[in-house]
């Protein structure tokens, strides 16, 4: 006799990102809300922004809760920025504590005044953390952008980055102005696939669950 399995048909949960960054002059800021907007582009998502410099219990509990985490901050003098690195640390103690954010979707996205400016850098230092707490980090799988004679610099990943999203402001322009619209198309399409795996991810798991044998 074929033993019954229980089939939980309620309305799944919707996946939840969190974009954690520090923005120094608003320009890191305008890269967050265009990852966030990317995210929210995926059907079933929910997104929050949580500025890294002034998280409280309730916005450390929203990362402990979510499926996956984005992480970015300006880079400065060729690291991320001083609060982002604060916050950082501070995150030790969801390592510490069991491992909170393992298996968690990560990715990550920065921005600086030169083109180069040692962005790369920054993106290790994401990938990094998140590596320590056992995420599971997703790049940007975009063709480099601005790359040959027919290029230009209107091109989608025009700074040619795969660990994450980069973008580029001018150090005397406003974040009303820059980063360009480009740079925060490509933070968009970073925001879609992170939204995009973290759901693919969870249903898998989910699947896994539901397949295994039924215990006796």
């Amino acid at each position: 006799m074929s033993e019954a399995i229980d089939l939980d048909v309620r309305e799944p949960a919707p996946v939840r990102v969190a974009v954690a960054y520090h923005s120094g002059f608003g320009h890191t800021a305008r890269q967050a809300q265009a990852v966030a907007a990317g995210a929210c582009e995926v059907t079933g998502t929910t997104v929050e922004l949580l500025p890294v410099d002034r998280l409280d219990d309730a916005a450390w509990a929203s990362l402990d809760a979510a499926d996956a985490i984005v992480f970015g901050a300006p880079t400065y003098m060729g690291s991320p920025s001083a609060a982002f690195k604060s916050f950082a640390e501070e995150t030790s103690a969801a390592m510490q504590d069991g491992m909170r954010w393992q298996d968690k979707i990560a990715a990550g996205f920065t921005n600086s005044g030169a083109m180069s400016g040692d962005k790369l850098n920054s993106l290790v230092d994401f990938a990094l953390l998140a590596a320590q707490h056992g995420m599971l980090w997703v790049g940007l799988a975009q063709q480099a952008g601005w790359s040959s004679s027919t290029g230009s610099v209107e091109d989608l990943n025009r700074l040619g980055s795969w660990l994450g999203a980069m973008a580029q402001s001018d150090n005397d322009t406003s974040a009303e102005t820059v980063p360009p619209a480009t740079d925060l198309r490509t933070a968009r399409e970073l925001g879609r696939r992170v939204a995009t795996v973290a759901g693919t991810y969870r249903r898998a798991r989910a699947d896994e669950r539901l397949l295994s044998p039924v215990s006796r």
